[in-house]
Protein backbone atom coordinates (compact mmCIF):
# COMPACT_ATOMS: atom_id res chain seq x y z
CA UNK A 1 0.00 0.00 0.00
CA UNK A 2 2.60 2.52 1.01
CA UNK A 3 4.51 2.02 -2.43
CA UNK A 4 1.51 2.66 -4.51
CA UNK A 5 0.81 5.43 -2.14
CA UNK A 6 3.96 7.03 -2.98
CA UNK A 7 3.99 6.32 -6.34
CA UNK A 8 0.16 5.66 -7.57
CA UNK A 9 1.19 5.26 -11.42
CA UNK A 10 3.58 2.42 -10.58
CA UNK A 11 2.20 -1.25 -11.52
CA UNK A 12 1.38 -2.67 -8.31
CA UNK A 13 -1.67 -5.28 -7.13
CA UNK A 14 -3.84 -2.15 -6.57
CA UNK A 15 -3.70 -1.51 -10.68
CA UNK A 16 -6.64 -4.61 -10.55
CA UNK A 17 -8.98 -2.60 -8.58
CA UNK A 18 -7.82 0.82 -8.82
CA UNK A 19 -7.47 1.93 -12.89
CA UNK A 20 -6.24 5.33 -12.53
CA UNK A 21 -5.99 8.10 -15.13
CA UNK A 22 -2.99 10.16 -15.21
CA UNK A 23 -2.90 13.43 -13.48
CA UNK A 24 -3.19 15.52 -17.20
CA UNK A 25 -6.31 13.69 -18.30
CA UNK A 26 -7.61 14.15 -14.91
CA UNK A 27 -7.09 17.59 -15.46
CA UNK A 28 -8.69 18.30 -18.30
CA UNK A 29 -11.54 16.48 -17.33
CA UNK A 30 -11.90 19.03 -14.42
CA UNK A 31 -11.34 21.68 -17.46
CA UNK A 32 -14.63 20.75 -19.23
CA UNK A 33 -16.79 20.33 -16.76
CA UNK A 34 -15.87 23.79 -15.90
CA UNK A 35 -16.25 25.25 -19.68
CA UNK A 36 -19.53 23.29 -18.94
CA UNK A 37 -20.61 25.00 -15.68
CA UNK A 38 -19.48 28.50 -17.26
CA UNK A 39 -21.63 27.93 -20.39
CA UNK A 40 -24.99 26.94 -18.39
CA UNK A 41 -24.40 30.04 -16.06
CA UNK A 42 -24.07 31.90 -18.98
CA UNK A 43 -27.71 30.74 -21.04
CA UNK A 44 -29.62 31.84 -17.74
CA UNK A 45 -28.25 34.70 -17.42
CA UNK A 46 -29.28 35.75 -21.36
CA UNK A 47 -32.60 34.27 -20.41
CA UNK A 48 -32.87 36.62 -17.47
CA UNK A 49 -31.49 39.67 -19.18
CA UNK A 50 -34.18 38.62 -22.38
CA UNK A 51 -36.96 38.64 -19.47
CA UNK A 52 -36.23 41.69 -17.89
CA UNK A 53 -36.50 43.89 -21.17
CA UNK A 54 -39.52 45.47 -21.97
CA UNK A 55 -39.96 45.46 -25.34
CA UNK A 56 -42.48 47.88 -27.73
CA UNK A 57 -45.07 45.53 -29.20
CA UNK A 58 -43.26 45.21 -32.70
CA UNK A 59 -40.58 42.81 -31.35
CA UNK A 60 -41.05 39.23 -31.91
CA UNK A 61 -43.09 37.17 -29.78
CA UNK A 62 -39.99 35.18 -28.29
CA UNK A 63 -38.77 38.64 -26.84
CA UNK A 64 -42.54 40.00 -26.21
CA UNK A 65 -44.55 37.75 -23.89
CA UNK A 66 -46.13 40.54 -21.96
CA UNK A 67 -43.59 40.31 -19.22
CA UNK A 68 -43.47 42.71 -16.46
CA UNK A 69 -43.02 43.45 -12.93
CA UNK A 70 -39.79 43.83 -11.03
CA UNK A 71 -36.46 42.60 -12.81
CA UNK A 72 -35.19 39.28 -12.36
CA UNK A 73 -32.40 38.90 -10.38
CA UNK A 74 -28.98 37.28 -12.17
CA UNK A 75 -27.43 33.94 -11.30
CA UNK A 76 -23.78 34.05 -10.12
CA UNK A 77 -21.36 32.53 -12.39
CA UNK A 78 -18.60 31.17 -10.36
CA UNK A 79 -16.33 31.10 -12.89
CA UNK A 80 -14.80 33.76 -15.75
CA UNK A 81 -14.33 33.09 -19.29
CA UNK A 82 -10.65 31.84 -18.59
CA UNK A 83 -11.87 29.07 -15.89
CA UNK A 84 -10.75 30.93 -12.84
CA UNK A 85 -13.04 31.33 -9.99
CA UNK A 86 -14.86 34.71 -9.41
CA UNK A 87 -16.25 36.44 -6.72
CA UNK A 88 -20.00 36.99 -6.47
CA UNK A 89 -20.89 40.27 -7.17
CA UNK A 90 -23.98 41.90 -4.94
CA UNK A 91 -27.68 41.04 -5.88
CA UNK A 92 -26.51 38.08 -7.92
CA UNK A 93 -27.77 34.61 -6.56
CA UNK A 94 -26.23 32.05 -5.59
CA UNK A 95 -27.13 28.21 -6.65
CA UNK A 96 -28.54 27.02 -4.11
CA UNK A 97 -31.19 30.04 -3.66
CA UNK A 98 -31.79 30.95 -7.41
CA UNK A 99 -34.81 28.77 -8.25
CA UNK A 100 -36.32 29.66 -5.00
CA UNK A 101 -36.34 33.39 -5.33
CA UNK A 102 -37.40 33.21 -9.08
CA UNK A 103 -40.65 31.37 -8.37
CA UNK A 104 -41.48 35.07 -7.33
CA UNK A 105 -41.40 36.22 -10.71
CA UNK A 106 -42.97 33.66 -12.39
CA UNK A 107 -46.66 34.53 -14.25
CA UNK A 108 -49.32 32.71 -15.45
CA UNK A 109 -49.76 32.01 -19.11
CA UNK A 110 -52.35 31.77 -21.52
CA UNK A 111 -52.74 29.23 -24.04
CA UNK A 112 -50.11 31.39 -26.75
CA UNK A 113 -47.79 31.32 -23.86
CA UNK A 114 -48.00 35.02 -22.73
CA UNK A 115 -48.07 35.96 -19.21
CA UNK A 116 -51.76 37.01 -17.93
CA UNK A 117 -50.54 37.69 -14.46
CA UNK A 118 -47.18 39.95 -13.35
CA UNK A 119 -44.35 38.25 -13.77
CA UNK A 120 -41.11 38.03 -16.47
CA UNK A 121 -40.88 34.23 -16.09
CA UNK A 122 -43.17 31.34 -18.08
CA UNK A 123 -43.54 28.49 -16.34
CA UNK A 124 -41.19 26.85 -18.94
CA UNK A 125 -38.87 29.31 -18.26
CA UNK A 126 -38.25 28.98 -15.01
CA UNK A 127 -38.19 25.03 -15.31
CA UNK A 128 -35.62 25.28 -17.88
CA UNK A 129 -33.64 27.43 -15.28
CA UNK A 130 -33.96 25.49 -12.84
CA UNK A 131 -32.55 22.68 -14.52
CA UNK A 132 -29.60 23.95 -15.77
CA UNK A 133 -29.16 25.61 -11.81
CA UNK A 134 -29.32 22.02 -10.41
CA UNK A 135 -26.77 20.49 -13.03
CA UNK A 136 -24.35 23.42 -12.18
CA UNK A 137 -24.46 23.05 -8.58
CA UNK A 138 -24.10 19.36 -9.27
CA UNK A 139 -20.92 20.18 -11.80
CA UNK A 140 -19.57 22.60 -9.15
CA UNK A 141 -19.79 20.41 -6.07
CA UNK A 142 -18.95 17.08 -7.64
CA UNK A 143 -16.27 17.76 -9.86
CA UNK A 144 -13.23 18.03 -7.91
CA UNK A 145 -14.64 14.93 -6.03
CA UNK A 146 -14.96 12.51 -9.36
CA UNK A 147 -11.61 14.01 -11.10
CA UNK A 148 -10.34 13.14 -7.09
CA UNK A 149 -11.48 9.68 -8.09
CA UNK A 150 -10.06 9.66 -11.33
CA UNK A 151 -6.56 10.42 -10.80
CA UNK A 152 -6.87 8.59 -7.47
CA UNK A 153 -5.98 11.58 -5.25
CA UNK A 154 -8.87 11.00 -3.05
CA UNK A 155 -7.84 7.61 -2.54
CA UNK A 156 -4.52 8.25 -1.92
CA UNK A 157 -5.51 10.81 0.83
CA UNK A 158 -7.83 8.40 2.46
CA UNK A 159 -5.03 5.33 2.58
CA UNK A 160 -2.42 8.20 4.10
CA UNK A 161 -5.01 8.82 6.86
CA UNK A 162 -5.74 5.36 7.40
CA UNK A 163 -2.19 4.47 7.49
CA UNK A 164 -1.31 7.25 9.85
CA UNK A 165 -4.35 7.08 12.33
CA UNK A 166 -4.79 3.36 12.35
CA UNK A 167 -1.75 1.45 10.92
CA UNK A 168 0.66 1.54 14.23
CA UNK A 169 -2.40 0.12 16.22
CA UNK A 170 -3.20 -2.33 14.04
CA UNK A 171 0.61 -3.69 13.47
CA UNK A 172 0.61 -3.61 17.29
CA UNK A 173 -2.63 -5.55 17.51
CA UNK A 174 -1.33 -7.78 14.29
CA UNK A 175 1.71 -9.09 16.11
CA UNK A 176 -0.31 -10.04 19.50
CA UNK A 177 -2.65 -11.87 17.10
CA UNK A 178 0.73 -13.84 15.87
CA UNK A 179 2.34 -14.42 19.21
CA UNK A 180 -1.13 -15.69 20.23
CA UNK A 181 -1.49 -17.96 17.41
CA UNK A 182 1.74 -19.24 17.59
CA UNK A 183 1.37 -20.28 20.87
CA UNK A 184 -1.73 -21.77 20.23
CA UNK A 185 0.02 -23.83 17.33
CA UNK A 186 2.69 -25.15 19.91
CA UNK A 187 0.08 -26.07 22.38
CA UNK A 188 -1.82 -28.12 19.87
CA UNK A 189 1.72 -29.66 18.68
CA UNK A 190 2.52 -30.66 22.62
CA UNK A 191 -1.06 -32.18 22.67
CA UNK A 192 -0.61 -34.08 19.94
CA UNK A 193 3.04 -35.51 20.61
CA UNK A 194 1.82 -36.76 23.91
CA UNK A 195 -1.41 -38.13 22.06
CA UNK A 196 0.59 -39.92 20.41
CA UNK A 197 3.03 -41.19 23.06
CA UNK A 198 0.05 -42.01 25.31
CA UNK A 199 -1.38 -44.28 21.84
CA UNK A 200 2.25 -45.80 21.65
CA UNK A 201 2.36 -46.72 25.52
CA UNK A 202 -0.90 -47.62 25.04
CA UNK A 203 -0.39 -50.15 22.35
CA UNK A 204 2.69 -51.50 23.41
CA UNK A 205 1.04 -52.61 27.20
CA UNK A 206 -1.90 -54.01 25.36
CA UNK A 207 0.66 -55.59 23.08
CA UNK A 208 3.06 -57.12 26.15
CA UNK A 209 -0.51 -58.55 27.69
CA UNK A 210 -1.60 -60.34 24.64
CA UNK A 211 2.18 -61.64 24.26
CA UNK A 212 2.65 -63.07 27.46
CA UNK A 213 -0.97 -64.35 27.59
CA UNK A 214 -0.18 -66.10 24.33
CA UNK A 215 2.94 -67.65 26.18
CA UNK A 216 2.69 -71.45 26.95
CA UNK A 217 2.33 -71.72 30.75
CA UNK A 218 1.79 -68.05 31.00
CA UNK A 219 -1.19 -67.84 31.59
CA UNK A 220 -1.13 -69.19 35.23
CA UNK A 221 2.28 -67.03 36.13
CA UNK A 222 0.34 -64.31 34.91
CA UNK A 223 -2.82 -64.59 36.42
CA UNK A 224 -0.60 -65.39 39.83
CA UNK A 225 1.91 -62.51 39.52
CA UNK A 226 -1.90 -60.25 38.62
Amino acid sequence: MNEWVENPMAHTALDDILPCVDNATAQETMSQSKEVEFRLVEMVNYIINVSNINPPPSFPRSLNYNQSGPLVPTLCNPLTANKTDRTCQAGELQFDNATRVWRNYVCQVSTNGTCTTTGRLTPKMYQEMSVAVNVSDGLSQYTPFLTGLLDCSFVRETLIEIHKDHCPDLNRFSEWVYIGLAMVSVAVMLSLVLWVLYACEKKHRRYTKLMIESAPGSVTIYRQWK
